[in-house]
């Protein structure tokens, strides 16, 4: 029985840069299921993620806070080493997963976890009922081990089991998220697609495993790279074609994003730098929105929005409640995603520390940044490829935006040292 409620369903995509599908100016592929999903909704020109790297991004949009405000967002990102492992998202922090099952939905997370290895960081101690995936950054796409190169240990689970299907970790995800939408539910579902695609080990469906010596950082072609999209396209694509056999498209909100920008063989859109950085290349992402009861097709919109405003907007559209005594970092968008309103002003923070330390705030047009070499400001409106410094020129925005970068740190929990 559906209740008035809609079904809810999130996909983020692993290191995907900017400009990587042809809807957002990709050339030499093209991703027609993205685009088309892009098309029958509203697309952001201007959204980000919380962080340039994986699991502090995935951190803020199970907590929806900044990552920095949470023990597993400090971690950039987490490894399997030994004194990462200590390291998790839990209980304490009610995940946007807790706060949907209390409210009534059904939850599954599919793809890729990286929140904590250890059984008590599992997905099924974070509110989620169903997990399919992956544990760790990265996996082999056709072995399903992970570690690093001489310690490589399999990574696949079902709920808290190992299991040991054949296939390629995109297809898999992708059948598993079809079987989900197929099954017979009592209840509106929220359902989480974290594909690793396009993360490295850079592997297409026909390539084989990496041996375990081999370091999953090596490898790879613009070649391998189209097919590794092409293979994530094609499954998105077969999501949304089961949405409509299941008759539930109309009343489905999907979401679509990705956790930073890309790496080697992306294309960050002519931002400067990539991932790992908190230049726009680092951390300026492709998303859009569907949900055909409500938002009208084709819509662009300038709108700046970050992770955690998804973790809002979800819990908002389900009418869930949030824990008073964590209160969110994001704002609901369905008023821009419906257009009842243009633009709501936005100020976001970001900081690396452990390999990178860098520290940014966007505050409307203007964006103050602090890398190892130096501190800027730009005009994002004017420059979005950050080539024009104006801290000369503007010495009152930097000081200001400065400034309030220095107060938002004081609320947030102090770095910790690799």
């Amino acid at each position: 029985i559906q209740s008035q409620r809609p079904n809810i369903i999130y996909i983020m995509a692993d290191d995907m840069g900017y400009g990587d599908l042809s809807c957002y100016g990709r050339k030499d592929y093209t991703t027609p299921n993205l685009d088309k999903l892009a098309s029958q909704g509203v697309k952001f020109v201007n959204a980000y993620s919380a962080a340039p790297v994986c699991n502090p991004t995935r951190a803020a949009f199970m907590t929806g806070r900044y990552p920095a405000k949470t023990p597993i967002g400090l971690i950039e990102p987490l490894t399997q080493s030994k004194r990462d492992s200590t390291f998790g998202l839990t209980s304490e922090f009610p995940s946007i997963a807790t706060l949907m099952r209390a409210s009534g939905y059904e939850t599954a997370l599919i793809g890729k976890w990286h929140l904590g290895f250890l059984p008590q960081y599992s997905p099924i101690k974070n509110g989620f009922d169903y997990f399919f995936g992956i544990h760790s950054a990265a996996a082999d796409y056709i072995s399903h081990k992970s570690g690093l190169p001489g310690n490589r240990a399999h990574d696949l689970f079902e709920n808290d089991t190992p299991v040991y299907p054949e296939g390629y970790l995109t297809n898999l995800f992708s059948q598993k998220a079809v079987a989900y939408i197929r099954q017979k539910h009592n209840k509106p579902f929220f359902l989480t697609i974290t594909y690793n695609a396009l993360h490295w080990p850079w592997q297409g469906p026909n390539d084989k495993p990496y041996a375990d010596s081999v370091d999953f950082r090596t490898g790879g072609s613009p070649a391998i790279y189209a097919a590794m999209m092409k293979r994530l396209d094609d499954g998105i694509g077969v999501i949304m074609k089961t949405l409509d056999e299941e008759q539930l498209s109309s009343h489905t909100i999907v979401i679509f994003t990705n956790d930073n920008g890309g790496e080697r063989y992306s294309n960050n859109g002519g931002l400067a730098k990539a991932k790992g950085s908190l230049w726009e290349g680092g951390i300026r992402v492709p998303a859009f929105v569907r949900w055909p009861d409500r938002i009208n097709a084709g819509g662009v919109t300038q709108q700046v929005a970050i992770t955690m405003d998804w973790t809002k907007t979800i819990l908002s559209a389900a009418g869930a409640k949030t824990d008073k005594n964590f209160p969110l970092d994001g704002i609901d968008l369905m008023s821009i995603l419906t257009g009842k309103k243009k633009m709501i002003p936005r100020t976001f923070y970001w900081r690396t520390f452990q390999r990178a330390k860098q520290k940014a705030i966007r505050m409307g047009e203007w964006k103050y940044l602090q890398d190892e070499k130096g501190e800027y400001l730009f005009n994002l409106i004017a420059d979005q490829e950050e080539k024009n410094d104006l801290k000369a020129k503007e010495e009152i925005i930097f000081k200001r935006l400065k400034k309030k970068y220095a107060n938002w740190e004081k609320t947030v929990l102090q770095p910790i040292p690799l």
